[in-house]
């Protein structure tokens, strides 16, 4: 890196600037996360009141792509956690979990069984699009729920 004109060094506040980003032709944000509610809020720094990581720059990013023109964002999480005892797609946050990146910054979220486009969803959309990539033992669980809480 030593006196290579190919690189350049900024400061944090610079480098994750949404604005920066989004000048940024095509930028595509690859975030992963703990958990994602059935809106698309994601929950990336903690299990409920236990603190795992700190936010790093995924709003960030997440929002820097969406400003960027042909941008896109993925949140990726696998879809169950605890030897696939728990869902990491639930109906909200666990209680007292942090919302790293809000619904309305989130544009796609991925598991092993697929892609959930969000952006520009209706609630409901967010809700089935977001089941339909939850692993297929905890579908009928969230699809209950969804329906309890109004979201189908």
């Amino acid at each position: 890196m030593n006196e290579n004109p190919m690189i350049e060094m900024h400061p944090v506040d610079y480098v994750n600037d949404p604005y920066v980003i989004g000048q940024i032709d095509n930028m595509v944000s690859i975030n992963a996360t703990i958990q994602v509610d059935l809106l698309g809020q994601c929950c990336s720094e903690s299990f409920g009141h236990l603190q795992w990581s700190g936010t790093g720059g995924q709003a960030d990013f997440a929002r820097g792509a969406n400003r960027s023109r042909g941008g896109k964002g993925f949140i990726c999480t696998a879809s169950t956690a605890k030897n696939g005892t728990v869902s990491c797609i639930v109906p909200t946050l666990t209680a007292g979990s942090s919302t790293t990146t809000s619904k309305n910054d989130v544009d796609h979220v991925v598991t092993e069984f697929g892609v959930a486009k969000l952006r520009g969803q209706t609630a409901k959309q967010r809700a089935m699009n977001l089941i339909n990539v939850a692993h297929p033992d905890f579908r009928g669980e969230l699809m209950e729920a969804a329906r309890k809480m109004n979201r189908i």
